[in-house]
């Protein structure tokens, strides 16, 4: 099997291609990145000698270069690459169009002329909008985005759609719940919590902290990523979940006891605009058809994170600056 993954020097992108390079080593992996700010060749380091393992430093809106890429004639795609912090959607909503909505479309039709076996989507759960109290997002809840990002993965996620349904090509889409683990971007909660408390310096909560979401370990997000790649039925979703709500702010606080700190280390900020209040995801279908189930339980996956990121400061310390 020979892969092309997009936005593979991301967080998510980055545990995906360790895992498949340590659990498939036949197959053969192109990783296309554009290297923005969150994009840290650093983060697959310890792959980057692998003879299965290539790297182009490309545009996935770059048509012309993508048709070269794919000119290799990869049997899928697992496409990851996209803008994805919120605050920066509602700072600058352009690039997340660009990117999300343009370049998917780039990399459908490069894939679709290519003749490509799969193109497998990476989204997000934010695309189903907010939650009341009870609960919880199917692959079936209308898609209701509430901000730039999720209504721009929205966009990609239809197009997906329309070129299965127009073209019929052969789309997966996954949707994802709240990541966490080692190598993620210090802009989001957990990693800047915890290397902020590292510092000494304050943790910002927005607003009373009481913002629901589920966690779910990136390694499990990774295993069930794949098996939608290898399993999943054409032109079906599949949400993946951690079953593991928590207020943001029981989330502040657990890391509060594991880096030895207390509540004075908590500064409440003002909320961030049009703030989704809970997110809870179902993942039954993902679990009874493809024989999918997370193997960490958050205790232990959110304490081996902080030490991951204790153990790695020359990792992280230069993107605090980014």
């Amino acid at each position: 099997m020979h892969l092309v993954v997009t936005g593979g020097c991301g967080f998510i992108g980055s545990n995906f291609i360790r895992q498949v390079l340590a659990s498939r080593p036949d197959w053969r992996i192109t990783n296309v990145d554009k290297l923005t700010y969150a994009g840290n060749p650093a983060s697959l380091s310890d792959v980057s000698g692998n003879p299965n393992y290539k790297f182009f430093k490309a545009d996935i809106c770059d048509r012309a270069l993508m048709a070269e890429i794919f000119a290799a004639k990869p049997d899928a795609v697992v496409h990851f690459a996209a803008e994805s912090h919120v605050d920066r959607s509602i700072e600058g909503p352009e690039i997340f169009v660009q990117t999300n909505v343009m370049g998917t479309q780039v990399l459908l039709e490069v894939a679709r002329k290519a003749k490509i076996g799969r193109f497998l989507h990476v989204s997000t759960d934010e695309v189903y909008g907010s939650l009341g109290p009870t609960g919880l997002f199917s692959e079936t809840t209308p898609l209701s985005p509430n901000s730039p990002y999720s209504a721009s993965k929205t966009g990609s996620d239809l197009l997906v759609n329309a070129y299965h349904h127009t073209y019929g090509m052969d789309t997966v889409i996954t949707r994802c719940s709240n990541n966490y683990g080692p190598y993620q971007f210090p802009e989001k909660l957990i990693p800047l919590l915890v290397t902020n408390l590292m510092d000494g310096l304050q943790i910002p909560i927005y607003g009373d902290g009481k913002n629901v979401r589920d966690w779910l370990h990136v390694e499990d997000h990774c295993s069930g990523i794949l098996l939608a790649l290898e399993k999943g039925k054409s032109g079906e979703a599949y949400n993946i979940g951690g079953n593991n709500e928590r207020e943001n702010i029981v989330i502040a606080r657990k890391l509060l006891a594991l880096l030895g700190k207390d509540d004075a280390s908590i500064k409440y900020v003002e909320d961030r605009l049009g703030h989704d209040r809970r997110y809870a995801i179902d993942a039954s279908k993902i679990c009874r058809e493809l024989g999918w189930a997370p193997k960490h339980d958050f205790e232990s996956g959110i304490k081996a994170t902080v030490e991951w990121y204790q153990a790695n400061e020359k990792w992280w310390r230069p993107l605090k600056k980014a």
